[in-house]
């Protein structure tokens, strides 16, 4: 970005809410009759993130185009959920093949970030199809339109004011496994180098915030100094610089040094609580004159080894919040008003470890103080173990009891809440561990409950999210979802798989719609409409699929996904629903190693949804005891390419020797397949 560096950071967070109205004349031919919203959430300098929601009050819409001119000569860098072009000043807006339609009294959304220069004046007047909106439906001619603009013309935070810079981090990212590394340097985990046109590709996502995760103890050197090396801090200092100067907010940290020494704290208080103070000391100098929006966290998932238990725990923890805070604030510089964040135990979301930190925030009487937790969903469904592998009453429960904590312990009272780290702990292996539907549905939630809590969420991302070079997402679904969420809610469905056995009669199929406060608009198979009533019907909440549609969708019923279709509703993005056609997978005996076993798996179309391992006497057999059902791609995994059911290593690890263990795998379908190993030595036998 050319002269990045020269441009002035502004002093003070600026709120402008501006309504602009227009009178129009429009053409005599029938206008659609369209409503526009336009909204601008957040504004730094150069640039801008816009939302677009065009209702219609008219006829249906088959295939939309919007056009506007920009009056200030902004220039669209970016765009999801349409296609949008610019000439001039001339901008237009072309639908994806998932919103073509626009059904009576329904709304299509999409978004943009650009470039400005002087100004960021709104657009006042909208077209769709060529007619211009109005807000009105059966007479266009002298109805005006509005269009309300809430713009912040600079995310600076003013000093004192945690919880207005706290919501302008929403949404926020985490640069994740690489300056955390804990090697030699921040390629040690497999990342490239951090460049500057990572960190643009970043912003134009529309994130407003950035964690920068720093793991310092193999760069310090011995007592009593503890001296970071010079180079490795000009390094933190240049990747910080970088994002300041993209319009980041910006969170630096204390990362894996929580539980490489900091952990040791119990036995070992003098020289922990020394080290830290190293750290924290040095930091607070280099950073001293930088501008409020980079913000300091004391230490990420804080954690003690071989203490006395919870209010030891509390203690220790308390000691690092309070050395941290004192050493910061009279560093002078910025420091004295800089926006701090404290963790509970953990980053838990349990009431006491949320009590034990509403007990030291309170205490400081310090105003200019964030809290901070993490949440990776409910255990069994975030790595799919004991049988978790649905997003079901208990895993929903298990997010709005944790974000209805946080909110009553901090927001209620006044005191913001970073959520520094979200996802699924399964995304450390591969995005694959939970099934696609329910992974979806999972982050559809957290995106707006955590927005109605008025909580700030930060994406952890290790690399298995945004590539780092190719700066492609490697789940478009996934983060369309996550994105959408940030503003609306989306539709979904129980499910986004709708199976048709081979070896039985086509048969009609019915699935539970979840609008979520949206209302459902239409079925497509690409961008054609399925016709209600012919292919499809709804009663309630109930779509179902006719046998005639099923039949001719379904086609040849080969194995596997025969067609794709989308549910469309009112706001957010569409849900894909598969029509697969199946049998029950058939499972061949084996022989191998407990290094190397694999089960030949004819699928038949099927998709394996989890796995259970029991001895002869019922007792559950594998790690994780006190469950039969496994956990996915830890135990075992598919492979559906080569046709194959993998059990790891680490599954046979905690088998007993000479022990018949039946296997249970259960399929989406709804199909199950009993199995047989044992185990001697090292050698493994499968049988049916």
């Amino acid at each position: 970005m050319t002269g990045r560096r020269g441009v002035a950071l502004l002093a003070a967070f600026v709120s402008v809410t501006a309504t602009v109205g227009l009178a129009v004349v429009a053409p005599a031919a029938a206008a659609p009759g369209c409503k526009v919203d336009y909204a601008v959430p957040s504004q730094w300098q150069g640039g801008f993130t816009a939302n677009v929601a065009v209702t219609n009050v008219g006829d249906r819409v088959d295939g939309w185009r919007l056009t506007w001119t920009w009056p200030s000569g902004q220039k669209v860098t970016q765009a999801w959920n349409a296609t949008v072009t610019s000439s001039g000043a001339e901008a237009t807006a072309v639908n994806v093949g998932y919103n073509a339609v626009i059904e009576p009294n329904a709304k299509v959304s999409f978004g943009i970030n650009g470039s400005w220069s002087g100004a960021n004046t709104a657009p006042t007047s909208f077209a769709l199809n060529g007619v211009t909106c109005t807000g009105g439906g059966t007479d266009p001619t002298t109805t005006t339109t509005t269009t309300t603009t809430t713009t912040t013309t600079s995310n600076n935070p003013v000093p004192g004011d945690a919880m207005a810079q706290v919501a302008a981090m929403q949404p926020g990212w985490n640069l994740g496994n690489s300056l955390d590394a804990t090697g030699a340097d921040e390629t040690s985990w497999g990342n490239p180098r951090i460049t500057e046109a990572l960190l643009d590709n970043v912003k134009a996502q529309g994130f407003k915030s950035i964690r920068i995760p720093v793991t310092w103890g193999q760069h310090q050197g011995g007592a009593p100094g503890y001296q970071i090396e010079a180079a490795y801090l000009d390094r933190v200092k240049e990747v910080v610089g970088w994002a300041l100067a993209d319009g980041f907010q910006v969170m630096i940290n204390i990362h894996h040094d929580s539980w490489q020494w900091i952990s040791a704290m119990p036995s070992d208080r003098t020289g922990v609580l020394a080290r830290y103070n190293a750290i924290w000391t040095q930091l607070a100098t280099a950073f001293r004159d930088s501008p409020a929006k980079l913000v300091f966290e004391s230490v990420n998932e804080p954690q003690f080894t071989g203490s006395s238990g919870d209010a030891q725990n509390a203690q220790l923890l308390h000691e690092l919040n309070a050395s941290f805070r004192t050493i910061v604030r009279n560093s002078g510089g910025n420091n004295a008003s800089r926006l701090l964040v404290l963790p509970t135990l953990h980053t838990s979301s349990e009431q006491a470890r949320l009590d034990e930190l509403a007990a030291s925030i309170s205490g400081f009487g310090d105003r200019n103080l964030a809290a901070t937790v993490h949440y990776y969903g409910y255990w069994p469904f975030s790595v799919n173990v004991a049988g978790g592998f649905r997003f079901d009453a208990t895993a929903q429960k298990d997010l709005t009891d944790s974000f209805d904590r946080v909110f009553s312990t901090f927001v209620s009272r006044g005191i913001p809440v970073i959520l520094g780290e979200y996802g699924l702990l399964g995304f450390d292996r591969h995005t694959g561990t939970i099934e696609q539907g329910e992974k979806l549905k999972f982050f559809e939630l957290f995106g707006y409950y955590a927005r109605t809590k008025k909580i700030t969420t930060m994406l952890w991302d290790n690399g298995q999210h945004l590539g780092r070079t190719s700066f492609q997402w490697s789940d478009p679904e996934l983060i369309a979802q996550i994105k959408s969420s940030w503003t609306t809610r989306s539709g979904t469905a129980s499910g986004d798989q709708v199976f048709s056995a081979r070896s039985s009669a086509v048969t009609a199929k019915t699935i539970t719609l979840h609008p979520n406060g949206t209302t459902f608009t239409a079925l497509r198979q690409g961008s054609t409409d399925l016709v209600r009533g012919t292919d499809y019907t709804v009663s309630g909440d109930q779509l179902t699929l006719t046998a005639a549609a099923m039949t001719r969708l379904s086609g040849s019923r080969n194995y596997g996904t025969n067609a794709v279709l989308t549910a469309h509703f009112s706001a957010g993005v569409p849900w894909r629903i598969n029509l697969i056609t199946h049998d029950t997978p058939v499972l061949s005996a084996a022989t191998g190693t407990t290094s190397a076993f694999s089960i030949p798996t004819n699928f038949r179309g099927d998709v394996l949804a989890t796995m259970e391992a029991r001895y002869a006497d019922g007792s559950n057999a594998g790690p994780h005891n006190w469950t039969s059902f496994k956990e996915f791609d830890r135990t075992f995994a598919p492979n559906y390419t080569t046709g194959a059911t993998t059990l790891t290593p680490e599954f046979f690890a905690e088998v007993n020797d000479n022990a018949r263990v039946t296997l249970t795998f259960h399929y989406w379908s709804g199909a199950t397949a009993t199995y047989h190993v044992t185990k001697s030595g090292s050698t493994v036998t499968g049988s049916l």
